[in-house]
This record gives C-alpha cells, sequence and structure tokens, in this order.
C-alpha cells in the first residue's frame, strides 16, 4: 500500500515491426523499473529482421509475445489493449525508454490521496538514436489538462498519457496518422480525475516524420479536432495552423 491506494499494474505495450536496431533500449529500460506492478506485452507485426529474436533474450520478463501480420500500428495497439489486464495502460513504442529506472515509481509516489486518478500525464525529452538529450518536446503538458486542452494541438505526448484501462476504446482504423490524438481526446471527456505527475516520463526517439506523412498527419489531425471541437473552434483555434497547411505544398 502506498497513500492510502493499493499500488496498481501497470500494462506496458510496445508495438514492433523490424525494430532490431531499436528494441533492445526499450526493453532494458521497462525490466530496470524499480517498480514492479508491471504487466509487459510486446505485439510484433511479423517482423523479418532480429526483432523476434531480441525479444526471446529477455522473454521471461515479457508477459505476453504475440508475432503475427496486422494492418498496421495501430491494429497492433488494438490487440493489446484487448490483451492487458492491467489497471493502467501505457504504450511504449519500440525506441523510446522510460526517462529514469524509477520514473514509475516516482510517477506511482506522486499520487496524493486515496483514489487512483484515471489519466496520469507528465512530460517528454526528445533522444538521439544513442540515448543523449537533445530537447524537451516543443508542446509542453499544460498545468491542468482537460479534454478541450487538445485544441492546441497535441499537448501531451502519447507515451506519456497513461489512461485507466476501463476507460479505453480501441483506436479509430480509420485514422493512419493521428489516431492517438483521436484516443487521448476520447479518454480525457471520460476522464473525471486527471493528474499532472510534474514528471519527465518519456525519451522519445526523434526519428522525425516524413514530410509526406507529416502533412497527411495534420490534415487528419485537423479532421479529429472539427469532429470533437467543432469547424469554428477549430478554424479559429488554428488560423495559422490552416493557413500553414494551405500555403506550403512542399511541407
Amino acid at each position: 500500500m502506498h497513500n492510502n491506494h493499493p499500488l496498481p499494474t501497470l500494462s506496458i505495450i510496445t508495438v514492433t515491426y523490424n525494430a532490431e536496431q531499436v528494441l533492445e533500449t526499450t526493453l532494458q529500460s521497462v525490466i530496470s523499473q524499480t517498480y514492479h506492478h508491471i504487466e509487459y506485452i510486446l505485439i510484433d507485426g511479423a517482423s523479418k529482421d532480429r526483432t523476434l529474436a531480441i525479444a526471446e533474450k529477455y522473454r521471461d520478463r515479457i508477459q505476453l509475445l504475440i508475432s503475427e501480420p496486422d494492418r498496421g500500428l495501430y491494429d497492433a495497439m488494438n490487440k493489446g489493449i484487448a490483451l492487458a489486464t492491467g489497471e493502467y495502460v501505457c504504450f511504449l513504442n519500440a525506441g523510446d525508454s522510460f526517462h529514469q529506472d524509477d520514473t514509475l515509481q516516482q510517477m506511482m509516489q506522486s499520487i496524493k490521496g486515496r483514489e487512483l486518478p484515471d489519466v496520469l500525464y507528465g512530460e517528454t525529452a526528445l533522444v538521439d538514436g544513442k540515448g543523449h538529450f537533445l530537447r524537451m518536446r516543443r508542446l509542453s503538458a499544460p498545468e491542468v489538462l482537460t479534454w478541450k486542452s487538445f485544441r492546441q494541438g497535441m499537448l501531451v505526448c502519447h507515451q506519456a498519457f497513461i489512461a485507466r484501462r476501463t476507460l479505453i476504446q480501441p483506436y479509430n482504423l480509420n485514422y493512419r496518422y493521428s489516431a492517438d490524438f483521436d484516443w487521448c481526446i476520447r479518454i480525457l471527456k471520460k476522464a473525471k480525475t486527471i493528474h499532472n505527475t510534474h514528471l519527465t516520463l518519456i525519451d522519445y526517439l526523434d526519428e522525425g516524420m516524413t514530410t509526406q506523412n507529416r502533412k497527411a498527419s495534420l490534415m487528419e489531425r485537423f479532421r479529429i479536432m472539427v469532429y470533437h471541437y467543432g469547424l469554428w473552434s477549430t478554424v479559429m483555434h488554428h488560423a495559422w495552423f490552416v493557413f500553414r497547411l494551405l500555403t506550403k505544398p512542399g511541407q
């Protein structure tokens, strides 16, 4: 027991496809956590490289390992959600890691009072392929997060957004690039208590999205915002964003 509430189990889900270059960092980050109430789930999309051989080295620390073809990232993540049994769900992509070995312990210790919050969130640091700190994420987590906060964009990185499993629905597979944006908003709409950990939770591997995908992702995000916030509100909040979209065909 801590702060009068039992220690919750965290289902950590890593989705992989041909991730041999980056997976080991993620695996080591999870298994070196000082918080032990973890269910680790690895969903692989039938990798053709050494991904599974690397996972096999840590097999005794991975509760569930599945390797089969899928219809992309969010389809694989939905499989992970369906298998998770922990109180909370956290997605940690191959290449990403927890900021420190005691990050999850610090996160749980930051919860005050008897009630466990519906959502926990924190900051994200960008790192290079060697794990060296580059900079903090450009959008920083707001002091108070609500479902309306994401009108300003995705203020909390998907990996630094940890939700109660009972609030989680599958990702909408109609969105190819920004389903996580929609997913977070839907969870926040249902959440009663949202807890700012005031911690840097994640080291995010900054590989950069291809320009082509970036534009598609922004278009999709705009559609998601119109769906949740209405067209007028979205256009008003993002006059600059729409302008940029329309005036930079090469971006």
